[in-house]
């Protein structure tokens, strides 16, 4: 599977970037929030296998061309993080996603609201907070659950 993904990987630069991708690649299930990454030190692409799955193939192509913009822009020695003008106009020359889409079964999960009583501003969480502890950053307020 993993020979699989480095081959497809490496027809993609060459078609996208028409650069050779040198590096190594493989699935990485334990990703959660992210399509895939970049590991400068031993130029490694990981991919979450997930997105195959759930989004298809083409969503898998645009997040293999996001990582190698990050990795061709490594190698040559140029800025290659997200912000980096050079990083957003190779994104836009390739068609490559800034970011990927949220997965299908991560949107699912259940949301909770907060509320600050003083100002009314709202924080979404996945994880319970401890009401006692925390307090509004905006204007230090008390917060309660509404949902």
């Amino acid at each position: 599977m993993d020979q699989e993904l480095l081959i497809l990987i490496k027809e993609v630069s060459k078609k996208y970037f028409d650069k050779p991708f040198i590096g190594d690649a493989r699935f990485n299930k334990r990703l959660r929030t992210t399509g895939g990454r970049y590991i400068p030190h031993s130029q490694v692409i990981e991919i979450n296998p997930k997105y195959l799955t759930e989004l298809g193939y083409d969503e898998l192509i645009g997040i293999i061309k996001h990582e190698l913009a990050h990795y061709h822009l490594h190698i040559e020695g140029k800025p290659y993080h997200h912000r980096s003008k050079d990083f957003r106009s190779l994104l836009k020359e390739t068609g490559a996603p800034r970011f990927c889409k949220i997965l299908p079964s991560e949107e699912k999960k259940p949301r909770l609201i907060y509320e600050c009583q003083n100002c009314g501003q709202q924080y979404k969480r996945k994880r319970r907070i401890d009401l006692k502890r925390y307090r509004c950053g905006r204007c230090n307020g008390q917060l309660k659950q509404i949902h």
